[in-house]
């Protein structure tokens, strides 16, 4: 038993008290837990359970869906659709909003999520994660499509769960990110990471580097000055990171620092980035922003941008401050003209000489 320790619950009526709708909240985010604790089961299980594998659909994002894929958001759907708590839901899953049946009540919440991010990596045994994003929604009306394209920075709440060797739920009401570790033997997730913070500066970095033929010139710096160690201008040696699992990744930023890159870069022209903002982007840069750190795409802050598209992709750059905004700057030196031009040794002529221009 976990006699005086601060449950999810309990959380959730302490940071709340001055909340409107405060109890509907709390409530909805009760039964995102509730999903998660489903999820989580069946990640468990995996094979055990025949949940591993694919199914002959694809999402919206042209991408094959796994089993866990689909069990995970109508996990998500059923534990949240029917409590009048919430006016829709919008999924990555879906290629529209699903709508709350008539049988059932609206509330005042839109809830977007992720069911499970890093889904590839379900066969072969890495940290997943389900990420989740509440919005309000004003009136009773069925909302449209346009009622979800609201900015990050309209978020009311915001997380994610990771299941890794323990199962993780790191939320934010805007007071702060903090953590809850689900304690199996009583079904209760318990506060065991209170205050999350972000160190401002980091010597580690994470980005994918078979895509650095497509970068742009400002991450190409940054990752050759990071590679450089103590030999170049910045004067220490970098780690670098890559698990392909955004919640994993962001997981470790919070637990002790280091900047998540996955930049815009011309691979594929039609998208300007590959992470979806509405149901990846905007959660996690809440959850970032409120332990401290810093989310971008480079050229503006992450939870300003306008949603155009309920599938949206952005570049993401975020983590540590100090890095980030270092990160900025390299791509307003570029757009001014005023940064040092990348040149690959890959792709120089094979010369001793280079050619130049004399006087």
């Amino acid at each position: 038993m976990h006699l005086g320790r601060t449950t999810l619950s309990k959380f959730l009526i302490q940071q709340l008290q001055d909340v409107e709708d405060q109890g509907k909240l709390a409530a909805l985010l009760v039964d995102v837990a509730a999903a998660v604790k489903a999820i989580s089961s069946m990640t468990a299980k995996g094979a055990l359970g025949g949940y591993l594998g694919t199914v002959e659909h694809t999402n919206v994002q042209g991408e094959q869906q796994k089993k866990l894929d689909v069990l995970a958001n109508d996990a998500m759907v059923t534990a949240t659709e029917w409590g009048g708590l919430v006016a829709g839901l919008a999924s990555e899953e879906l290629d529209e909003p699903y709508v709350i049946p008539e049988n059932f009540a609206r509330g005042p919440y839109l809830l977007i999520f992720d069911p499970l991010d890093g889904s590839s990596n379900t066969d072969v045994n890495v940290s997943v994660g389900t990420i989740f994003s509440v919005l309000q929604h004003a009136g009773t009306e069925q909302p449209a499509t346009s009622d979800y394209l609201q900015p990050g920075i309209r978020q009311v709440a915001a997380g994610y769960a990771i299941y890794g060797p323990a199962t993780m739920l790191v939320l934010t009401v805007g007071k702060g990110t903090h953590g809850f570790t689900l304690d199996r033997e009583v079904g209760n997730f318990i506060l065991t990471h209170r205050d999350l913070a972000i160190p401002e500066d980091t010597s580690e970095f994470a980005i994918n580097t078979s895509n650095a033929r497509f970068w742009e010139p400002p991450v190409h710096r940054y990752v050759t000055e990071c590679q450089a160690g103590k030999a170049g201008e910045r004067g220490r040696d970098f780690n670098m990171r890559w698990i392909a699992s955004m919640v994993a990744e962001v997981h470790r930023i919070l637990m002790r620092g280091g900047v998540f890159m996955y930049p815009k870069d011309t691979k594929d022209p039609s998208k300007p980035g590959r992470l979806r903002l509405m149901y990846e982007a905007n959660p996690i840069s809440m959850l970032i922003e409120q332990a401290g750190g810093a989310s971008s795409t480079g050229r503006q802050r992450l939870m300003e941008v306008q949603p155009s598209q309920l599938h949206q992709r952005v570049p993401v750059i975020l983590g540590s401050r100090n890095e980030v905004l270092r990160i900025e700057r390299y791509h307003a030196e570029h757009e001014r003209g005023e940064d040092r031009p990348y040149e690959s040794p890959l792709f120089n002529e094979r010369s001793l000489f280079r050619a130049r221009e004399f006087i």
